[in-house]
């Protein structure tokens, strides 16, 4: 949902439902081909869509998966999880992960995606304000993530720093080129 003022729009992110599941399905790819095109190849994107890039049916579940939407179709998405995975969707996660204790363990921000025709407006940006204040009111006070290569510019604005470069190894003998990120809040 969008609050129009003016000329400027300001997000309100809403917790998804698995309702929304197929929308989503939908969105990820049209966002990975899209705004991942110029730092990863056609080869690496359709390995990555499925077990990189995909719906967690977790995160949704346990209530810190958001959406935002315009006009009733969702234009973003994205979430934190108080799980171990840093990234990925639930298809390579056959069991329900253990809960992470936010005394010793970061919280993890995953699963941003945006419509192309929506990026760069303050979707990504609206959804870690709202992963962000959820995490900390679930008691953790620091967070932990895997940024894409465009992706990591949207998450160093947000205070997050590049701890790692590394890749992600996928079918065919690809990788996938990644940052591992963190922000803390003491």
């Amino acid at each position: 949902m969008a609050d129009i003022t003016g000329t400027r729009i300001r997000w309100i992110p809403r917790l998804a439902r698995e309702e929304d599941i197929p929308a989503l399905e939908i969105l990820i790819p049209l966002s990975v081909r899209s705004l991942e095109a110029a730092h990863y190849s056609k080869a690496q994107m359709d390995a990555a869509l499925g077990p990189v890039f995909g719906v967690d049916r977790q995160l949704i579940r346990d209530g810190t998966y958001y959406v935002v939407e315009q006009d009733g179709r969702i234009v973003g998405c994205g979430g934190w999880s108080k799980r171990k995975s840093l990234f990925g969707s639930d298809a390579g996660r056959p069991v329900e992960e253990d809960a992470l204790d936010p005394k010793k363990d970061a919280a993890r921000v995953r699963a941003f995606f945006v419509h192309p025709e929506w990026a760069r407006r303050g979707i990504g940006r609206a959804v870690i304000i709202a992963c962000e204040r959820a995490l900390l009111e679930g008691g953790f006070c620091a967070v932990d993530l895997v940024a894409t290569l465009s992706g990591e510019p949207l998450y160093a604005a947000a205070g997050y720093t590049a701890v790692e470069r590394y890749s992600i190894p996928m079918a065919g003998g690809l990788t996938l080129p990644v940052v591992r990120m963190t922000k803390r809040f003491d």
